[in-house]
């Protein structure tokens, strides 16, 4: 079973809603490596309240950084460098699959000299890519994916978050030839919804086919 990176087009667009929600149904580790901005939320505490699982589900950051700005530049208000070799993944977690969630979009740096979208290329994962279905996300999206294409990046599947628009859906699906494994509309966050989302808005099939839910 391959680990899961949830990755986003931009940041703030769902990357955390749609994190816990895998969580809720497929009750597998959450790790999150850089968390930037925890002056004001912190997404591991987040997505343990929403998917209502225990601790032990859920590993520490190995960068928690107080500003809410691209990961190199909080760290060097902080005088902290990020070291991509401490950015690497556990090789065994008690319950799979691990879901890694990135910290903004795919190409933010980490420090100076490398890319988020460089660290995950070394990772053994599936990318899940979250767009944010409004005026943009076309660009955004199409231009994520050629990131991920160029460096042989295995990428599972795209996930809209927000506003109901089947033409951005459709035409960014038919341009990148990716498959659309699920929408989350706006909603009231708790696991419940979530999980009903999962069922009625997602390719299930993929979930059971790769990662054994019922």
């Amino acid at each position: 079973m391959k680990n899961l990176v949830i990755a986003g087009t931009d940041t703030n667009i769902g990357k955390t809603i749609c994190s816990a929600l895998l969580m809720s149904v497929l009750e597998g580790t959450y790790f999150k490596p850089v968390q930037s901005g925890s002056l004001y939320d912190n997404d591991t505490e987040t997505v343990k309240k929403i998917s209502e699982l225990s601790e032990e589900h859920f590993l520490s950051e190995k960068y928690v950084l107080k500003e809410p700005l691209s990961p190199h530049r909080a760290a060097e208000l902080e005088n902290i460098t990020i070291e991509e070799k401490e950015l690497t993944l556990p090789h065994e977690v008690k319950y799979n699959p691990l879901i890694i969630e990135l910290a903004g979009g795919l190409m933010v740096p980490i420090n100076r000299k490398t890319l988020m979208v460089d660290v995950i290329k070394h990772w053994d994962a599936q990318i899940i890519l979250c767009a944010a279905n409004s005026l943009g996300t076309i660009n955004h999206t199409l231009l994520s994916i050629e990131a991920l294409k160029t460096r042989n990046i295995d990428l599972a599947g795209i996930i809209f978050i927000g506003e109901d628009n089947i033409d951005n859906q459709e035409t960014i699906i038919r341009f990148s030839g990716i498959r659309k494994l699920g929408y989350i509309p706006k909603l009231e966050i708790n696991k419940e919804n979530l999980k009903k989302v999962f069922y009625d808005n997602f390719d299930v099939k993929f979930f059971k086919d790769n990662y054994g839910i019922q």
